[in-house]
């Protein structure tokens, strides 16, 4: 991965800043490993060969409007134009070094964000509707996780008991710079047992990546490691965002997972914790959509914009996107009274 870091400037005055990510994707073994079919042969074949240089406008490592922040002397429709039109320059720069763009991309926005992309140039670009963003809203009458438990039915209350009398013997424990520095292999270890088994990858985090994010987030960037009897068999990570959490990379032995229901435990935990602190939302992201749903998380549609350098292809991004975007089968639920 390659970062760009944008400033939009009027006159000698910054008035806006983006982010976007290069990834050349045949530098990655494996794209996930959980499905075994001939659509997901496909999709990798289609990948190695015609999709493997693909430049995010925004950060791919994050769900949600991670793209750009403008300030009130930028209206957000000149903004995304000149957002399209750093995407050109970047291009421009990539090609220089001899790489060549095969897919562009802006993501992530809601229904109401994607409409101040109305410049023609978006016109000629597929607009696709990607698996929702399941966020979680503290309810303002909720003063405690207690609160959150009462307000559940009977039904996902049990749920609730039953998760955590699972998860007795293991302990829960916040982790400092220098304890996730002594855990760093076990911690590795444990990230990519759950990334290989996603349904899909386009990239893969290095081994130092959680201690050099603590490192420079320092009190922001949360990381809870799961221990039974000393040893460490889970853990998730957190980012403290304005008035809301956003959840972010996990890892777990998948035996113990099944055996002691830790990823549901890791979801009531996260939801304790921002309840407790004064946080107004969770963002849950994408993946493991029914259970997140089943903790009281709801979907909220994702759009962007996608565009292919061969024109024969890009006539056909609606049924390519198919196998760029995996459809999910997911039951919505609703855990409250």
């Amino acid at each position: 991965m390659t970062c760009f870091f944008i400033g939009f400037f009027e006159k000698k005055n910054l008035v806006g800043i983006s982010i976007a990510q290069f990834l050349n994707l045949n530098k990655l073994e494996s794209f996930g490993e959980r499905d075994k079919c001939i659509k997901t042969t496909v999709r990798n074949f289609i990948f190695k060969n015609f999709c493997s240089h693909v430049l995010f406008l925004g950060n791919n490592m994050l769900t949600g409007q991670n793209a750009f922040v403008f300030d009130k002397h930028l209206e957000t429709k000149k903004g995304t134009h000149l957002l399209y039109q750093a995407s050109e320059e970047i291009k421009k720069i990539l090609k220089k070094k001899g790489t060549k763009v095969h897919i562009t991309t802006f993501k992530d926005f809601e229904e109401e964000e994607i409409n101040d992309f109305t410049s023609p140039q978006f016109k000629q670009l597929y607009r696709f509707s990607t698996q929702p963003n399941m966020v979680f809203t503290v309810n303002q009458n909720w003063n405690s996780f207690d609160d959150y438990i009462a307000s559940l039915s009977k039904k996902y209350r049990d749920q609730y008991k039953r998760c955590r009398k699972k998860a007795e013997g293991i302990h829960k424990q916040k982790m400092n710079l220098e304890e996730i520095i002594a855990k760093e292999e076990t911690i590795y270890k444990l990230y990519r047992h759950v990334a290989q088994n996603a349904p899909f990858n386009t990239f893969f985090l290095s081994k130092n990546h959680f201690s050099k994010l603590k490192e420079k987030l320092n009190d922001r960037f949360l990381f809870y490691g799961y221990f039974e009897e000393e040893q460490l068999i889970g853990f998730n990570t957190l980012i403290k965002n304005g008035s809301q959490m956003d959840t972010y990379f996990l890892g777990y032995d998948e035996k113990v997972q099944r055996e002691k229901m830790l990823y549901l435990n890791m979801l009531y935990d996260m939801i304790a914790y921002s309840i407790n602190k004064g946080f107004e939302a969770i963002i849950f992201a994408r993946t493991a959509l029914e259970i997140k749903s089943s903790v009281g998380a709801k979907p909220i549609e994702m759009f962007g914009f996608i565009h292919h350098a061969n024109a024969m292809i890009n006539k056909k991004m609606d049924r390519l996107f198919c196998y760029l975007e995996p459809k999910t089968e997911w039951k919505e639920r609703n855990p409250f009274k």
